[in-house]
């Protein structure tokens, strides 16, 4: 397709969507940081960072980004959401009979969703929306909604990068639409209300909600859990997951954060993992224990609508 012809977008944005149309990491690697976008690497097939601090590792010095892809020529490609890049994503994730479409497409209906810049398929048939960050926001997830939105504090991979899933399958990230309208930042909080009108987390007893949060604050966390002695850092990996839960982060920024912590530590890749994604069951069964039902942990943005739901997802 035409990547270019009849959008509204400005210079950069436009840079993004030709390092996003790229056919290698290496094409995308120089559009991005040509562009101001801040980068790091992943995992080969996955969505791990590689890196001692992950997300916030990124930078579009060519110098640095040469010498990762040196080191880890078949990485993956990531950047950082929310004010590092530009750009907040909405993550809609679509698992087998799981999907966040009818989600999605309510918020479009509601004017919510409809201001991206772009969008990008991923390997599970989800969508990200791409939409310009002009204030700071968190990152958050409603998993019965199965939508994540990914700001400040979190990542996304972008195109090509490829993953390989736990049952063999396997897929790219794929540039799908631009849009010819002028982009509309998207409104957090307001999204996340409509998806989840009922609070997920409650603060705990006897504590303000500064000091929660200042508990729950991930590069804190992350210090922590890189302390854990040997025999102790699972059990203190499990704990800081479920306070980043517990505040609303979502699984790529607790897999950035206190899993690369975790790693850097001694711990197994498969068993961090596991351990993180026991952490949000956990805290999303605290959360809903009247359905007793787990969170998927799938790890890691007026006018005319641009386009119907069905040609996104297409």
């Amino acid at each position: 397709m035409d990547t270019q012809a009849g959008t509204r977008l400005d210079q950069r944005s436009r840079a993004v969507v030709a390092a996003f149309a790229a056919t290698t990491v290496s094409d995308a690697l120089r559009l991005l940081v040509r562009a101001g976008v801040p980068v790091f690497p992943c995992a080969p097939d996955a969505k791990r960072p590689l890196t001692l601090h992950g997300f916030q590792d990124a930078t579009t010095d060519p110098r640095e980004v040469a010498r990762w892809w040196r080191r880890w020529p078949e990485a993956n490609l990531a950047i950082p959401t929310g004010g590092a890049s530009g750009w907040d994503v909405v993550d809609v994730d679509v698992h087998g009979e799981e999907s966040g479409r009818d989600a999605f497409e309510a918020s479009l209906r509601r004017g919510l969703t409809g201001g991206w810049a772009f969008t990008v398929r991923t390997p599970s048939g989800g969508l990200h929306g791409y939409y310009p960050n002009t204030a700071r926001q968190a990152c958050w997830q409603v998993p019965d909604a199965h939508v994540d939105f990914r700001s400040d504090g979190g990542y996304v991979l972008v195109p090509p990068s490829r993953v390989v899933y736990d049952d063999g399958a396997s897929g790219t990230y794929q540039l799908t639409t631009v849009t010819r309208q002028t982009p509309r930042p998207v409104d957090g909080p307001a999204l996340r209300a409509f998806l989840s009108p009922e609070p997920t987390f409650t603060q705990r007893p006897g504590t303000t909600a500064a000091a929660d949060a200042q508990r729950a604050d991930p590069a804190r966390l992350a210090d922590w859990v890189a302390t854990r002695p040997e025999g102790g850092r699972n059990a203190g990996l499990f704990w800081a997951a479920c306070r980043l839960a517990e505040h609303g982060h979502d699984y790529a920024t607790a897999l950035a954060t206190v899993g690369n912590a975790a790693l850097n530590a001694g711990l197994g890749p498969r068993e961090a993992e596991a351990t993180i994604r026991s952490a949000f069951r956990r805290a999303q069964r605290a959360a809903h224990p009247a359905t007793g039902r787990a969170a998927p942990p799938h790890a890691p943005g007026g006018g005319r609508r641009p386009d119907p739901p069905e040609a996104v997802f297409s």
